[in-house]
């Protein structure tokens, strides 16, 4: 009974030390920066607009806002919690146009990213990618398609497209599947708009 109660206490301060604080970003500032090791798994959960993520070779996660709007950002709101080498990210506010949000990770990040509507680009990540769009353009720099295990692609109605594999497809219900050597793992999909993996 003694030790399973040990066990128990030696646990729960081991996830304290696994979870890091919630970190909130204070509106009205100009940016937003975290410390993120490379090689961690990156939720994203980001408002509608027009989204960048870059990977950069810096052990952080970095925000910049830009466009003729890039002041306007005393409601835009960033809510982070790392547990482990895991992150989880939310991202609220802001003008609705002439704003553009510029979002830098490790350049070894799996990433996991959920957009409403906009225009989203991901480039210079090497990773796992699982990206949802509902509505708009998403364009993914995925880099050397034999880097991948699996890769599914899909939009439910526009265009899909994949030069270094092969693929321009348009309409209702397009999709493909591409298996290769490598270790990652790619899914992407578009309700409506243009998929482009390149």
């Amino acid at each position: 009974m003694l030790r399973a109660a040990v066990v128990a206490v030696l646990l729960a301060s081991a996830v304290a030390v696994a979870e890091g604080p919630l970190v909130i970003n204070e509106k009205g500032k100009d940016h937003f920066e975290t410390g993120f090791s490379s090689g961690g798994r990156l939720q994203l959960e980001v408002r509608s607009g027009d989204v960048r993520v870059s990977g950069t070779d810096s052990g952080k996660i970095s925000i910049y806002y830009e466009g003729r709007k890039a002041n306007d950002v005393s409601d835009v709101a960033i809510h982070f919690k790392k547990t482990g080498s895991n992150g989880v990210m939310t991202l609220s506010g802001g003008p609705r146009n002439e704003f553009q949000i510029r979002i830098e990770v490790p350049r070894e990040t799996d990433l996991h990213v959920r957009m409403p509507f906009g225009a989203l680009a991901i480039e210079k990540v090497r990773g796992s990618k699982n990206v949802e769009l509902h509505a708009g353009d998403l364009s993914i720099e995925m880099g050397d398609p034999k880097e991948y295990a699996h890769i599914e692609a899909s939009v439910t109605t526009g265009g899909l497209d994949s030069a270094p594999l092969g693929v321009s497809k348009g309409g209702l219900f397009r999709s493909f599947k591409h298996d290769g050597p490598g270790k990652y793992q790619l899914y992407a999909h578009v309700g409506s708009g243009a998929l482009d993996l390149r």
